[in-house]
């Protein structure tokens, strides 16, 4: 039968199609639009404002101060990150890659249902995705310590004209790494996909760990292109430093376009491993003997059924360890690495844990199990969720190290004890105050605003970091014990705290305030 032009479409589609240039312009007002009604979705616009403002400073001052303090510009430590710089630059776009791979594509500045019944195209989605980017603590740290690196190499007589040309390559860099995240969405979308995609990851690694064991990984960075672009930056000729300037603007450009191709791919293609989990069956179990367990049970095949929980646990897993060998990380500074990961599994669900759930909140309500036995199996799990991916992390950075000390051993086991306990229970304590609405199905979805996901990152990155350093110190310690010690006292306060989230939990007004929150998504 007929069907009448959407009252939202502008233009008829056939004229769309012949007109690709009015396509790309209406595709960033619907950014705009979009972004719009997601600012009119902030609860607290002043505080949102203000973090902005403290955002753009804390960024403008890590971009100059560096460069004025002494020794920048000079001939000793300047110099030498001088010379590094140009793997800097390349090294931040390996580590774009992998974060918009492992999300899709890049994260979503509209959810997927929301979006379905909104004229929204493909186009529309990959920009708001480009925007979304710099919301994210891997990337801000990735950045902040790139514009600081390059301030304090190139002095104060350079700085500025160097940042603009960091500034654009950030922007290249992040626009290339989208490019190739929706090139692998759409490829994991066409028959044994995933597999190939699977097979992909494993030759990436074993290549680069043959040449980190060749010694030839910094051979392979330092013949990249991107020396010319350091030279630029502190070319006295202005001819030569405006061609900087156009090259990485003209990528930017072009890599910013050239990234609709792909995620329109993407986007006419079933998602064929969300589609397998909603879809597929499993058998039935024997009951389980506790209503604890059975608890457990639904919240564990909830979270490692979920394609984003299996995606990010093994980015998160393996990448920080293969960081680690390729680098020969040593037991000592090992410590690290649990909290960076307790962070980044905490980031996927935990900070916002009964979004989960969804509008089954409702229904796990009706069970007749006491709320606290409900409490208890989403720490668990998520307690679960956060020390396997670590151990997987240490079983990886562990292939290097060697054979390590009485006072590695426990100070590593104690940093793994304290940040799991700290990260869960800032989860929940944040989960239990301010609840979501959010479908996480979508292998892009987060479980919370991008602005609360900054301040989410840093504070968790913030504390385990401290946790993390403070145990490499005691594991040079000659007594192994006093980590031990140290490590009862940190986990006692920890355990308090998520002690009282737990009665919290059992007021049953301040329970059916977070039960309705999330069911609506």
């Amino acid at each position: 039968m007929p069907t009448a032009v959407s009252s939202t479409e502008l233009v008829p589609e056939r004229r769309q199609r012949r007109h690709p240039v009015s396509n790309a312009v209406r595709a960033v007002a619907d950014v705009g639009y979009v972004l719009r009604f997601r600012a009119g979705t902030v609860r607290h616009r002043g505080l949102s404002v203000l973090g902005g403002l403290l955002l753009l400073g804390v960024t403008a001052a890590i971009a100059i101060v560096p460069a004025y303090v002494e020794g920048a510009g000079g001939p000793a430590e300047a110099f030498d990150v001088l010379v590094v710089l140009p793997t800097a630059l390349a090294g931040f776009v390996v580590l774009a890659i992998v974060s918009a791979a492992a999300s899709g594509g890049g994260r979503e500045l509209i959810p997927r249902d929301p979006m379905s019944i909104h004229p929204i195209s493909p186009t529309t989605d990959h920009l708001g995705a480009l925007l979304l980017a710099p919301l994210n603590i891997a990337w801000l740290i990735q950045a902040w310590a790139l514009m600081g690196a390059t301030a304090f190499a190139v002095g104060s007589s350079y700085v500025y004209q160097a940042q603009v040309v960091v500034l654009l390559w950030l922007v290249a860099g992040t626009a290339f790494a989208q490019v190739l995240a929706w090139t692998l969405e759409g490829v994991r979308r066409v028959p044994h996909g995933i597999v190939g995609v699977r097979m992909l990851n494993v030759v990436v690694f074993g290549v680069a760990l043959g040449l980190q064991l060749t010694d030839q990984m910094i051979s392979v960075f330092d013949s990249l292109p991107t020396r010319w672009f350091v030279l630029g930056m502190i070319a006295d000729d202005g001819g030569r430093w405006l061609a900087s300037v156009g090259v990485v603007l003209a990528g930017a450009l072009v890599l910013a376009v050239l990234g609709a191709v792909p995620a329109h791919i993407a986007a006419h293609r079933v998602p064929r491993d969300e589609l397998r989990v909603e879809s597929g069956q499993y058998a039935s179990r024997p009951s389980p003997r506790s209503d604890l367990a059975a608890m457990v049970r639904t919240d564990r095949g909830s979270v490692w059924r979920a394609v984003p929980m299996r995606r990010g646990v093994a980015v998160l897993a393996i990448g920080p360890g293969v960081v680690a060998v390729l680098g020969n990380l040593q037991w000592s500074s090992m410590t690290i690495l649990p909290g960076l990961v307790a962070s980044g599994g905490a980031l996927l669900y935990g900070v916002n844990a009964w979004c989960l759930d969804s509008r089954g909140t409702l229904w796990r309500e009706s069970l007749p199990v006491l709320p606290r036995t409900v409490f208890d199996a989403r720490a668990l799990v998520l307690a679960e969720f956060l020390l396997v991916a670590s151990l997987l992390t240490v079983a990886v950075a562990a292939i290097r190290a060697g054979v390590p000390s009485l006072p590695e051993v426990t100070a590593l086991i104690s940093t793994l004890l304290v940040v799991t306990v700290q990260v869960v229970g800032a989860s929940m304590r944040w989960s239990f105050k301010r609840p979501y609405a959010v479908d996480l199905r979508s292998s892009r979805a987060t479980p919370a605003p991008p602005s609360m996901m900054v301040a989410y990152s840093a504070r968790l990155a913030l504390s385990t970091t401290v946790t993390g350093l403070f145990f490499s110190a005691l594991s040079q310690a000659d007594d192994w014990s006093l980590s031990l010690l140290i490590a009862v006292a940190m986990l006692s306060w920890s355990g308090i705290r998520l002690i009282r989230v737990r009665r919290l939990w059992d007021d049953p007004a301040e329970r059916a305030r977070v039960v309705t929150t999330v069911a609506v998504a």
